[in-house]
C-alpha cells in the first residue's frame, strides 16, 4: 500500500488550499486516515483525522478553518484548508493508522502507521 499526497503550494495569508491523499493497494481495513504536519524546527503534530466510521477530529489551532473529508470509493482523504495563516506553513503528511492490507504476495499485513510522502504548504505574502 502506498499513500500519495498532493496539493501543497504557496498561498497568501487568508487563502485556501486543498490537499489530497490517495491510498493505492488492497486495503482491508484501517482505524483512521490522518493529516499531520511538521514545521521547521518543530515536532510533527496531528492536524486532523477521520475514522473509518466517519468521525473527525481536529487540532485546536485549525478548528473552524480546516475540514477533513474522505471519498471511500477512491480511497482518498482530503484536507480543505481555509483562512490560512503563516503559522500553517509546514510539510503536511498523510497517514493510515492501524491498517490491514494484502501484500504483493497475498499475505495480510497489519501495520500500525503507514505514511505517505509530505507535501509542502507555504503561507506567505
Amino acid at each position: 500500500v502506498q499513500l500519495q499526497a498532493s496539493g501543497g503550494g504557496l498561498v497568501q495569508p487568508g487563502g485556501s488550499l486543498r490537499l489530497s491523499c490517495a491510498a493505492f493497494g488492497r486495503i482491508l481495513s484501517f482505524n483512521s486516515m490522518n493529516w499531520h504536519r511538521q514545521a521547521p524546527g518543530k515536532q510533527r503534530e496531528l492536524v486532523a483525522g477521520i475514522t473509518s466510521g466517519g468521525q473527525t477530529n481536529y487540532a485546536d489551532s485549525v478548528k473552524g478553518r480546516f475540514t477533513i473529508s474522505r471519498d471511500n470509493a477512491k480511497n482518498t482523504v482530503y484536507l480543505q484548508m481555509n483562512t490560512l495563516k503563516p503559522e500553517d506553513t509546514a510539510v503536511y503528511y498523510c497517514n493510515l493508522e492501524n491498517v490491514n492490507y494484502y501484500s504483493a504476495h497475498d499475505v495480510i499485513v497489519a501495520q500500525k502507521d503507514l505514511w505517505g510522502q509530505g507535501t509542502l504548504v507555504t503561507v506567505s505574502s
